[in-house]
């Protein structure tokens, strides 16, 4: 990350950090960054890895259920819920992703589509747990490491804001090390990387494990902060959004996940008041507006026009 990259996060964070104070709503912060969370684990397998995955929702809701059940019902405090919805996701893109990447391209689109409805199906019929259609609702916060109350708006979003800076410099790390370039390698050119000695099955398979988890993460921080983990977190059309995120932002980019979640979930609170019914027809026409215009997405268009202007800059006159 250049200079100036890092110089627009610095100056996203303190935008972050004092928007709060300013009059922006924190459950709407909150709920962005939750999905800004999401959306940077899908760009980690598709983006970073080259993986197309139709169910990722599975594990963004199943973590909400997970955590919201232990927090809600079993009286967990909030932080290890947060753990066990994690290392639950992650258990499930380990058996999802054994089976997902033995197929390439669109058969692992639909394998991974096929076993998250499969998930979607049992929480639907877990009543006993999920709650069925009702959900899990009236989730209890509850204290950090037994101490610090999240029942406030603004302690929780500091911990959500905490989670997500924790979150996206994992991710950075991660694809920026010897690993996170073998990655890159196999969105390439996947015969080549095997054929340089690289177990690419094994680098896919941790790649989807990781970004389960991370959604996972996602999912039960979700739940908490909308004291609610419903069917609609688990279902397709979920996984549907999270691309739609991605994609609007940039993918392949650290921001554009980021941009991208608060963009949608921004439209969402913007339109629903306004047309009701007709906001998903209106995203969904933004979308293919930007999909025509800016086919890099918002941030991946920055970057190509300002590459080209370096170059331009950098002839001899």
């Amino acid at each position: 990350m250049d200079r100036t990259g890092k110089l627009a996060w610095l100056v996203g964070l303190l935008l972050l950090i004092v928007a709060p104070f300013i009059g922006v709503y924190p459950i709407f912060l909150m709920t962005a960054l939750c999905f800004a969370i999401f959306a940077m684990a899908f760009n980690l397998l598709l983006g970073y890895t080259g993986l197309l995955s139709f169910g990722h929702a599975a594990f963004f809701g199943g973590a909400a259920y997970v955590t919201g059940w232990l927090v809600h019902s079993q009286h967990w405090t909030p932080e290890l819920g947060l753990i066990a919805g994690t290392l639950a996701a992650g258990a499930a893109g380990l058996v999802i992703g054994l089976i997902a990447i033995r197929r390439q391209g669109i058969y692992f689109a639909m394998v991974t589509l096929a076993l998250a409805q499969l998930l979607a199906f049992g929480f639907e019929h877990a009543t006993s747990i999920t709650g069925g259609e009702d959900g899990i609702q009236g989730i209890q916060r509850g204290k950090l490491f037994g101490l610090v109350s999240l029942d406030s708006d603004l302690a929780l979003y500091f911990f959500v804001l905490a989670v997500f800076v924790a979150v996206f410099l994992f991710v950075l790390r991660v694809v920026h090390s010897p690993y996170g370039q073998v990655l890159k390698a196999i969105r390439e050119n996947e015969p080549r990387a095997i054929s340089l000695g690289y177990n690419v099955d094994r680098y896919k398979l941790l790649a989807f494990v990781l970004s389960a988890s991370i959604a996972g993460l996602g999912g039960g921080l979700k739940s908490l902060v909308l004291h609610l983990a419903t069917l609609q977190d688990v279902r397709w059309e979920q996984s549907g959004e999270v691309i739609l995120m991605t994609l609007l932002g940039g993918l392949g980019t650290f921001a554009g996940p980021v941009l991208g979640a608060f963009t949608v979930i921004g439209m969402q609170n913007f339109l629903s008041d306004r047309v009701g019914s007709w906001t998903g027809v209106i995203i969904g026409c933004i979308f293919v507006l930007c999909v025509v215009a800016f086919r890099k997405g918002f941030v991946g268009e920055l970057l190509a026009w300002q590459k080209r202007r370096k170059a331009k800059g950098g002839k001899p006159s």
